[in-house]
C-alpha cells in the first residue's frame, strides 16, 4: 500500500499521482515484474478517492503495457520498462516485403517511447474479430488493416472511436475513422494509362487476380482500362497449368506469383520485356533487381508508414489518400 502516494494540495491530477507512484516504485525496485499491485478499492479507501480516479490511473498503465489485469485476481506488473508512453495495436492482413517497409517507417517515425505490437489476421474474419475482442482496452491506439474483409464495422466499433486508424484499404462502413489508404481503382487505371504506349506492343494483357485476398477495386481499375482502350484482356485466378506465350503481358499482384511466372518464362526461353511483359502492383527491392527490374504501379509504403505515425502523434482525424506512381523498368 505504501507504494502509492497522493497529495491533496498538489497541482498534479490525483490519477497522475497514482501513475507516478507506481512508476517510481518500479524504478526503485519496490515493484518487480509479476508483482501484484494494491487493489483499486484499497487505494480508494486509504486516499479517500473515487473508484473512477483509481481506475483511470490503472487504465493508463494498462494501455501502456506496464500492468495487466487478471480477471478475478487484480492487477499485476507486466514490465519494468516504464518509459513506454503509448502502446499501439497494429493489425496487418499478412507480412510481405513492402509491408515490412511500411512497418519499419512507422516505427522509426513514432520514436522510442511508443511500443508497437503487430498481429496478423490472414484474411480470416474469425481471427480478425478474436484479435480485436481480446485486446479491447489494452492499447493507446489501434491501427487496423481490414484488407477485403466484409461486415467488420460492428467489430471495429467495439474499440474507442478516437483511438482507431484504418490503414491501406477502407470501405463505406469504416469511413467514420481516420485513415491513410490507397485508391486502388484510380491507381491501376492511371498507371496503365500512363504506360499505354508500352502496353500496346503486346497482343494481350492478363490480370492474375484472387478475390479472396485482393481488392475488388484493382479489378475495377483493370477493367476500366481495358474498356477504355479496347485492349484484349483476360482475368485468371491461377498460373497453374498455364504456360506464358510470346505477345502476352501479365499484371501480377503478389511476389510468389511473380517468381512462378519468371520461372515459367525462363523455361519457355522467352525474353522479358521483348517477347513477354510484366507489370506488378506494389514495389519492393526484389522488383528493382530481379531480371533487370520489374515495372510496378505502387504506392509509397515508406511515406504511408511515416504519415500514419504522424497522424497518431498529432491526433489527426483525416482520411488521407497515399501517393502512387508508375515505375517503368526492363520487364515492360
Amino acid at each position: 500500500m505504501s507504494i502509492v502516494s497522493v497529495k491533496g494540495n498538489s497541482g498534479t491530477p490525483k490519477y497522475k499521482q497514482i501513475v507516478s507512484s507506481i512508476e517510481e516504485a518500479v524504478l526503485s525496485g519496490a515493484l518487480k515484474k509479476g508483482d501484484k499491485l494494491p487493489s483499486i478499492n484499497s487505494i480508494r479507501d486509504k486516499h479517500k478517492l473515487s473508484r473512477d480516479t483509481v481506475l483511470m490511473a490503472f487504465n493508463e498503465l494498462k494501455t501502456r503495457g506496464i500492468v495487466q489485469s487478471v480477471a478475478g485476481k487484480g492487477y499485476y506488473l507486466n514490465t519494468e520498462d516504464v518509459n513506454v508512453v503509448q502502446k499501439v495495436f497494429l493489425l496487418f492482413d499478412e507480412l510481405n516485403s513492402f509491408k515490412e517497409d511500411l512497418y519499419n517507417s512507422f516505427l522509426e517515425t513514432l520514436g522510442d517511447n511508443v511500443q508497437v505490437d503487430i498481429f496478423f489476421h490472414h484474411f480470416n474474419s474469425d481471427i480478425f474479430s478474436k484479435l480485436i475482442y481480446d485486446n479491447i482496452g489494452a492499447y493507446s491506439y489501434y491501427v487496423i488493416m481490414p484488407a477485403n474483409l466484409k461486415n467488420i464495422g460492428h467489430i471495429v466499433e467495439k474499440l474507442p472511436r478516437d483511438k482507431v486508424y484504418i490503414l491501406d484499404q477502407t470501405n463505406a462502413e469504416l469511413q467514420a475513422y481516420p485513415s491513410i489508404y490507397q485508391n486502388f481503382k484510380k491507381n491501376v487505371l492511371n498507371g496503365l494509362l500512363e504506360s499505354v504506349s508500352l502496353i500496346t506492343k503486346y497482343q494481350k494483357m492478363i490480370l492474375l487476380f484472387s478475390h479472396d485476398k485482393q481488392p475488388q477495386s484493382i479489378l475495377d481499375g483493370f477493367n476500366a482500362f481495358c474498356d477504355t482502350k479496347t485492349i484484349d484482356c483476360e482475368q485468371i485466378s491461377t498460373l497453374q497449368n498455364r504456360e506464358p506465350i510470346k505477345g502476352e503481358l501479365y499484371f501480377i499482384l503478389d511476389d510468389r506469383a511473380l517468381i512462378l511466372l519468371l520461372k515459367k518464362i525462363q523455361e519457355q526461353q522467352l525474353v522479358l520485356g521483348m517477347d513477354i511483359g510484366i507489370i506488378c502492383y506494389n514495389d519492393s527491392l526484389l522488383k528493382e533487381v530481379v531480371e533487370g527490374g520489374i515495372t510496378t504501379i505502387s504506392t509509397n509504403f515508406n511515406t504511408m508508414g511515416e504519415r500514419l505515425a504522424q497522424m497518431i502523434l498529432s491526433n489527426e482525424d483525416k482520411q488521407i489518400e497515399n501517393p502512387n506512381s508508375l515505375i517503368v523498368r526492363n520487364s515492360l
